[in-house]
């Protein structure tokens, strides 16, 4: 009967070290699966960022590469309707689709200086363009400039012409009319630019395009005008 009892005891130790051990087992192995489990998702999580960063830096150079890109104005040509230091947005692709118009404020390359400058549209192809002092004729008809009227009058009112720099043509561009592929520009600073009364005319191949944002300094902030 002892014997028994002993037996009984022994089956039934052995059955709480089973279950013990068993739950044990579950225990860890339960630990190891959620700790597998967090290294998982820490891994797809690294993985995702990883691949956000991918895009973003894929878009970035997308955008910039063929679609707008950053431009700093350096200088005062363009006073007084760009100061030296601010930064615009230049539209890459408007000109893929269409070609620059009268009064359009653009960026271009000049390759024998290794820069961009920024300047205005004033003859487009076919355009027979002359400077006067003051007076701008395209096809032998006075042109208005509101970009810089106000300019003129006030130097008007001090009893001085607002260009004091070179008229069109000149010893340096003799030709008139604008050939074909290429454009007509000026800055907005007349007595202080040099623009396609020095550099000669812009082939379309080196404009990068139109300025469309004044973006800092902030307080600037705005789209620019093109159209008067």
């Amino acid at each position: 009967m002892e014997s028994q009892h002993r037996n009984e005891d022994e089956l039934k130790s052995a059955d709480e070290t089973n279950e013990t051990g068993s739950l044990q087992g579950s225990a860890n192995e339960f630990s190891r699966s959620a700790k597998h489990k967090k290294e998982g998702g820490a891994y797809k999580e690294i993985v995702e960022w990883i691949k956000a960063l991918v895009i973003a830096v894929v878009l970035v150079f997308v955008i910039r590469q063929f679609l707008f890109s950053p431009f700093i104005v350096d200088g005062d040509s363009m006073q007084p309707n760009f100061e030296t230091s601010e930064r615009l947005i230049v539209n890459k692709i408007l000109y893929d689709i269409r070609e620059p118009k009268f009064g359009e404020v653009i960026v271009f390359d000049v390759p024998e200086q290794d820069r961009k400058f920024i300047k205005r549209v004033i003859g487009v192809p076919g355009d027979k363009v002359r400077l006067e002092g003051d007076d701008l004729y395209i096809n032998d008809v006075l042109v208005e400039e509101p970009y810089i009227k106000d300019a003129i009058e006030a130097a008007h009112a001090e009893g001085r012409l607002y260009n004091t720099e070179k008229d069109f043509p000149n010893e340096s561009v003799t030709e008139t009319t604008v050939p074909e592929d290429t454009i007509f520009v000026l800055g907005d600073n007349r007595g202080n630019s040099t623009d396609s009364r020095v550099i000669g005319f812009v082939k379309d191949e080196e404009i990068v395009g139109r300025a469309d944002v004044i973006f800092w300094p902030l307080d600037k902030l705005s789209f620019i005008k093109h159209r008067y």
